[in-house]
């Protein structure tokens, strides 16, 4: 495939997702060193195996897996020419965004009642992992939640039509990818002891 061939807007298309999956390369690229360091570090000495993630992790699960699930009808409202579902859904994606960030901080807040710290003296190693690689991810959700609300701007100016959705496509691909990726760290920490 010729990349150099098409209309300006063909190329300007292929080179925003070009330019967003280097971004999502890039990521997957920094939570597997995270991991990986979370699977060397769990064979150390000190290392606490039977500790337990906070429930308020996994209720926070549920609401990005519903939040993706709301992006993609969302997506497919707007593709379909049904704009003001394709409104709502957004909406509801964004509630259930925050929710997540909301219960991470819970979740968190959960930790610390347990007496699990991030440093000092009664924190451990496997816990100031959890607290690294999760709130990494909120950071990463926050950017998720910017571009959602770039979407949603924009989808309240009525930009997207069904042959007009680069933008909202490009946001989807982006909040998957935060799904997909707190699900495989919840699985990871919860399953890697």
């Amino acid at each position: 495939m010729d990349l150099t061939q098409g209309t300006v807007e063909e190329k300007n298309r292929r080179a925003k997702k070009m330019m967003l999956w280097f971004g999502i390369v890039s990521l997957i690229m920094g939570f597997a060193g995270w991991t990986s360091a979370y699977i060397v570090s769990s064979k150390r000495e000190d290392w606490v195996s039977d500790l337990e993630l906070p429930s308020a992790f996994f209720i926070s699960t549920a609401m990005i897996i519903l939040s993706s699930i709301t992006y993609f009808l969302a997506k497919k409202s707007v593709a379909n020419n049904n704009q003001k579902n394709g409104t709502v859904f957004l909406l509801i994606t964004l509630a259930l965004g925050i929710t997540f960030i909301s219960l991470q901080f819970v979740g968190f807040s959960q930790m610390l009642e347990n007496g699990y710290y991030f440093t000092g003296p009664t924190s451990n190693i496997k816990m100031s992992y959890v607290f690294l690689i999760a709130a990494v991810h909120i950071a990463h959700v926050v950017a998720g939640l910017i571009s959602l609300l770039v979407v949603i701007v924009q989808q309240a100016r009525k930009k997207y039509t069904p042959d007009n959705m680069l933008g909202m496509e490009l946001g989807a691909t982006f909040w998957h990818f935060l799904d997909f990726i707190w699900v495989y760290l919840i699985l990871f920490m919860y399953f890697v002891k």
